[in-house]
C-alpha cells in the first residue's frame, strides 16, 4: 500500500502563499490520479484539487479556482498544492490522496480514493 506524507503547512497571513508538497513511499503513484483536500473543524473533507495521472487533466473546487494549482512529478513520485492569495476560509488540514482506479477526470469524492496521508495544518491569519 502507497504511504503518502505531507509537508509545507504552517501558519501564513491572508494574501500570502504556502507549497504543500506529497511525497510518496512503499510504491509508486504514477498509475494514481491524484487529489488535494481539506478539512476545517466542524465541517466534512471536501475536494480541493485533482491531477490525472499524466498531468495532462487538472479539475478544482470553485472556491479556489486562479489560486490553488495542482502538479505532479511522478518520476519524484510526488504531488504538489503551490496556494496563491490564501484567505482567512482556506484554513483547514490538507491531505494529500491516491485514487487507483483509471479517470479521464479527478474526481471529487473523498470515498473513491484509495490511500491517505496524515494531512497537514494551514492557517490562514485576517
Amino acid at each position: 500500500q502507497v504511504q503518502l506524507e505531507e509537508s509545507g503547512g504552517g501558519l501564513v497571513q491572508a494574501g500570502g502563499s504556502l507549497r504543500l508538497s506529497c511525497a510518496a513511499s512503499k510504491g509508486t503513484i504514477t498509475s494514481s490520479t491524484m487529489g488535494w483536500f481539506r478539512q476545517a473543524p466542524g465541517k466534512e473533507r471536501e475536494f480541493v484539487a485533482g491531477i490525472n495521472w499524466n498531468g495532462g487533466t487538472t479539475r478544482y473546487a470553485d472556491s479556489v479556482k486562479g489560486r490553488l494549482t495542482i502538479s505532479r512529478d511522478n518520476a519524484e513520485n510526488t504531488v504538489a498544492l503551490q496556494m496563491n492569495s490564501l484567505k482567512p476560509e482556506d484554513t483547514a488540514v490538507y491531505y494529500c490522496a491516491g485514487d487507483v482506479g483509471w479517470r479521464m477526470v479527478p474526481r471529487t469524492t473523498p470515498g473513491v480514493y484509495d490511500y491517505w496521508g496524515q494531512g497537514t495544518q494551514v492557517t490562514v491569519s485576517s
